[in-house]
């Protein structure tokens, strides 16, 4: 090969390093010149070309209050992806999910252990990935030299409350701390996703918010120096702009993971008589070209509701209908609509289902039950993932008031293109005389 080609190919190898390393949002390029020719003749690359030094990424930690739910998690992490995708404007950061694991609804005792679950038995990570870049906790332990949070801070209200609402964060003495310090290793420990001692970190601090979650990129920039920073309890963040266009663009890229959503496709057919095709919901391959417009969907033939029960009962009572005014409501529904089946996403016991189910005797009622070995496999957020993929491909539904359940259910709905007026439908409470209407938040692009 002559001097000419090999520094042609020399030139071309460092070319497509380049472009690799800034798609992989590992380095910032300065001033490179757009103007090659059709013909990519690499000697006619401009000398100048200018390329910023390499920065390690660093890692973005996150936990919610153990008390709050599924649906309420992923609200949460919406707002953190979104830190995340603005902190990546100026250097590489990647986020680093929080396995799943002891939340108040998952009551099954019969299928094993429900901690340490990844992202990846709920969700299509590449579709995650597609807006901001991220990885398990498993990997992060991987690429770590020890299990180690370089800088912990524990997010709290002020003590001494507030007037008016202003944008803040201060350091703080912690008000409570779920977090030990052993001075023997100079370490602090707590349970860490499950991990326990398994996992430490070398500083803690309690942080006083009341922000919405953009507002610590710059303490995050100027005022941390480890490579991974986790804050705990996030939930304390609020949205930056609720229900704008990179709030949808986070909410698009949470995918079902395939294997769960087949199962909810073949539940509908087999029982639903409810198929993409028919129904117009199919998916394209990558989310960030799918853009549906109202009443696109028409959805399968049949009604879905999803009923919420248990503690909604005793904490929700004033929002939550009896079973006999619930099924009223549905057979009103039914009447309108004309539909003849009803799917049912409910969290009642047996005994209150087949007391609604009586109430509805007229119609063919179906609910999700997974067989042993998928209810061992992909736990109880998998089946709620299940429920809510099948309710939200029927062409009219009915939630549950103040429910993230119904909401994110509702979020589908919007995704697939389902006119809102077969979607924005919720139950009433019995003497109500004008039941409220859900919030409507409603896709943008």
């Amino acid at each position: 090969m002559s001097a000419v080609n090999l520094a042609r190919l020399s030139t071309f190898i460092n070319f497509i390093i380049i472009l690799f390393l800034i798609n992989s949002h590992l380095i910032k390029a300065q001033d490179i010149e757009d103007d090659i020719d059709d013909t990519v003749q690499f000697e006619s690359i401009k000398p100048n070309l200018k390329v910023a030094e390499a920065k390690a990424p660093r890692f973005l930690l996150y936990d919610v209050n153990p008390g709050e739910g599924f649906n309420l998690r992923r609200d949460v992490y919406m707002r953190i992806a979104v830190l995340v995708h603005e902190l990546n404007k100026k250097d590489p950061w990647i986020l680093v999910l929080p396995p799943w694991g002891r939340l108040y609804h998952w009551k099954s005792r019969d299928i094993g252990q429900q901690e340490r679950v990844p992202w990846s038995k709920f969700f299509d990570l590449p579709s995650l990935k597609a807006f901001v870049p991220l990885m398990e906790f498993e990997e992060f332990l991987k690429v770590r030299d020890e299990p180690v949070i370089d800088e912990l801070y524990y997010l709290q209200r002020y003590e001494e409350g507030w007037d008016k609402w202003e944008q803040k964060i201060d350091i703080r003495p912690c008000i409570e701390n779920p977090y030990h310090y052993d001075p023997e290793t100079d370490k602090w420990y707590g349970w860490f996703f499950g991990y326990d001692n398994d996992v430490w970190a070398d500083k803690m601090e309690c942080l006083s918010a009341m922000a919405h979650a953009g507002f610590i990129k710059d303490f995050l920039n100027k005022n941390t120096t480890g490579r991974a920073i986790m804050l705990d309890r996030a939930e304390v963040l609020l949205h930056d702009h609720f229900g704008d266009a990179v709030f949808w663009k986070a909410r698009r890229s949470m995918r079902f993971a395939k294997h769960l959503r087949d199962i909810g496709d073949e539940f509908r057919r087999e029982h639903l008589d409810s198929n993409d095709n028919d129904d117009v919901t199919t998916l394209d391959p990558d989310w960030q070209n799918m853009k549906r417009n109202h009443g696109d969907a028409l959805g399968g033939p049949y009604m879905a509701v999803h009923l919420r029960r248990q503690d909604f009962v005793i904490v929700r009572k004033s929002h939550t209908p009896s079973l006999k005014y619930a099924a009223k409501q549905i057979k009103e529904a039914m009447e309108k609509t004309g539909l003849k089946k009803i799917f049912i996403a409910t969290d009642a016991p047996d005994d209150e289902f087949k007391t609604l189910s009586k109430n509805l005797k007229d119609y063919k009622i179906y609910r999700y039950k997974p067989s042993k070995e998928v209810h061992k496999k992909y736990k109880d957020g998998g089946v709620a993932i299940i429920d809510q993929w099948i309710a939200s491909h029927a062409r009219h539904f009915i939630g549950t008031q103040e429910s993230t359940f119904s909401f994110r259910i509702r979020d589908e709905r919007e995704i697939l293109g389902f006119d809102p007026k077969t979607t924005y439908n919720q139950f009433c409470v019995q003497g109500e005389k004008e039941c409220e209407e859900p919030s409507k938040w409603l896709i943008v692009y």
